[in-house]
Formats: structure tokens, sequence, C-alpha cells
């Protein structure tokens, strides 16, 4: 069969959340599935890093689709052409958008329904396409994949689809989040904050990732606790963020804030490992991929008890009202004394692997081949 794959946000040295989730599925399954023929349609010149296999073929469609004008011209003029050229039997959209002009079989990973419930959040020429498009998607694909229990429930409750369309692939983490060795723990606290113990956040600087709430609690708790934690923050901005740069400017201990930026994967996963805790007071996850990096580098995280983020933590996480400053210092508080066992912690990321999921992907793609 020849299967075609949406890999636009495959892009070199800039993976975010789902396009790691398409590089590590998607690169299992080619090279797991040989007797399958797979197209990957990007919109720009491609890394070769990208090609997993002889089963595997690159193929550049244009424009970039970078703007909602030209998501509908790339989903509904170039993705069509290139699915009628190649003879394309089904279609895998890891981002969620689909065709609206080709009757093959297609199947959207729909991560989370975040632009209908906070549309404040997204600037609004991208919220108005996600709003009108999106609901089309799901009742046009002949299966959906989404990434927890929170998410299935709210794709089938606010679109009205039925539940046994909606199939969960839980994600995972990279292998090369782990636990490190005390000199390495020390070697990466001299690096990155001056040898003081801190605490980490990684992610996008987007707003739901709640970072002014975040910045506003550690200056409670810094107040509060008299300790020398420092609070690192590893990502870079996707949109303007007032919001963050307001809560900051009003800190009373900016000096104990290091903005990171986004940082190679090597000194990241060991900048996780080094730190006191993980702190992902996220409102609205439809995963929360840092968590579990957290657990499976064997790091106590303080994390939301909302939206999926319980799914991920577990029995291993501290919880917080991420609405709640005071919660949100709490919880800081008590990271910060956390006496933990780490085999718990590596337990509860053991539930989760890039294998199990692109397992669950395959299962979903499979079944829908046409016979």
């Amino acid at each position: 069969m020849n299967i075609g794959i949406n890999t636009r946000l495959l892009l070199p040295n800039k993976l975010e959340g789902i396009g790691w989730f398409t590089y590590e599925v998607v690169k299992r399954i080619i090279q797991t599935h040989p007797e399958h023929q797979f197209f990957l349609f990007f919109d720009r010149k491609f890394d070769t890093k990208f090609v997993f296999g002889k089963n595997c073929h690159p193929i550049v469609l244009h424009p970039q689709a970078r703007h909602p004008i030209l998501y509908k011209i790339w989903f509904n003029y170039s993705i069509p052409k290139a699915i009628k050229k190649h003879n394309i039997d089904l279609f895998f959209s890891p981002d969620g958008f689909l065709s609206l002009k080709t009757d093959i079989a297609q199947i959207p990973v729909i991560h989370d329904l975040n632009f209908e419930h906070i549309p404040e959040d997204l600037p609004s020429k991208h919220t108005k396409y996600y709003k009108q498009f999106m609901p089309q998607y799901a009742q046009i694909a002949k299966a959906i994949l989404t990434v927890s229990n929170f998410s299935k429930e709210d794709i089938s409750n606010t679109y009205h689809i039925p539940a046994d369309k909606i199939h969960v692939a839980y994600n995972g983490a990279s292998n090369a989040f782990k636990p490190i060795s005390e000199n390495d723990i020390e070697k990466i606290k001299t690096q990155i904050s001056n040898g003081e113990d801190y605490f980490v956040y990684v992610g996008a600087l987007h707003k739901r990732k709640n970072i002014a709430r975040l910045l506003e609690a550690f200056d409670l708790f810094k107040e509060e606790s008299k300790s020398s934690l420092k609070l690192v923050i590893v990502g870079e901005k996707l949109f303007k963020s007032p919001d963050i740069d307001l809560a900051f400017k009003k800190m009373n201990h900016q000096q104990d804030v290091i903005f990171a930026g986004r940082l190679e994967q090597e000194l990241l996963t060991k900048t996780v490992a080094a730190s006191k805790g993980m702190v992902y007071v996220s409102y609205f996850e439809g995963f929360g991929i840092p968590v579990l990096e957290a657990l499976q580098s064997g790091v106590p995280v303080l994390t939301a008890n909302k939206t999926s983020l319980p799914e991920v933590g577990g029995d291993a996480a501290i919880y917080c009202d991420p609405f709640d400053l005071d919660s949100i210092k709490n919880g800081m508080l008590e990271l910060s004394e956390f006496e933990f066992e780490q085999e718990k912690l590596l337990k509860q990321a053991s539930k989760f692997s890039w294998d199990k999921t692109a397992e669950e992907v395959w299962k979903v793609i499979d079944e829908n081949l046409p016979r």
C-alpha cells in the first residue's frame, strides 16, 4: 500500500511538540513496515535525516503552509494532486489537518481542542481557521487518533463524534531523558545556575503554558521560603507574550530567573535531570510531554490538576490549581522539600514510550487501509 503522511512540521533543529510526535512515530512505522511505501509530504526543502528508509519517499509540495490561507491551498490543492499522482491509499496527518478535496481514507491526530475552549490564547487568524475546519476534519476522518483520554472525551463531546471512532495513543519521551550522576548534576548546575539548585520549566513560552502565573508564584515562593533556588525557563516564544513580560517586570526576584532559550538536546536532557524539580503548570494540555521527560529523568514534578496532566503524572507527581497563585506556590514549597523515591517516578514513566505510541498509531492505520 501507498501511505501519504503530512510531515510539514519536520523542521531540522526546530521540532516542537507535534513535530517531535511526527518524528518519533513516523520513523518507527516506516522502519517496522517495509512492506508498505510511505510518501512524506513536506512544504519546504527537507533534511535527509527525515528519510527513514528505502520505502520512504520525500516530496516537497508548495506553497509553504504557515498561514491559514496557505493551509487551504496546501491541503486542498497540493495534497489532493499528490495523492492522485502517487496513488496514495491512505493519508495520515499528525497535526490534525486534512484535505477536504479527496475521497481516500484520512486519519488525523487531533492533540487537543485548546482553540475551542480558550480561543483568546491564539492569534485570531489561527483560531478562526481551527474553529472553522477542525470540526469538518473530525467528521470526514475515517478514524481519529489523539494523545489522552481527556482529549478523546473532549473531541467526542465537542464535535459529537462517536467515542469508538477516536483512539488514544499516548505520547512518549526520548530515551535521552534519563537520570544522571551526582558529578554530572554538579557540572550542569555550575553551567546553568551558578551552582545553585533550580526548578526547571521546558516548553514554548505560550500563554496557556501559564508562565506569567509561574513567575508570580515563584516570587511568592522565594519570599516565603528564603530559598536560594533558581527558576530556569527553557524554550522560545511562539507569539507575542506581554503577560509574561509584565509578570517578569513586577518580580522582586528577577535575578533568580534564568531564561535559557532553546537548548541542544544533550544539554536539555541534562538540564532536566539535574534540576530539583520540573514545574509545569499549564492550564490546558492534550498530553504534556515535559512532565513525562522529567519523570523519566528521575526528577519530581509539580504540575496542574487539570485536563490531561493527571493521566501523565499519575500518583508520582505533585498537583496544583494552575489558576491559584497560592496553590502553585505551595506546590513549589512541597517540591523544594520533596524526598522522593526515584523508583516510583521511573515506574510511572515506564507506562509510556514512543514504541507503544507507534504501535497504537499503526494499529489504527492498518485497520483502515483499503482491503
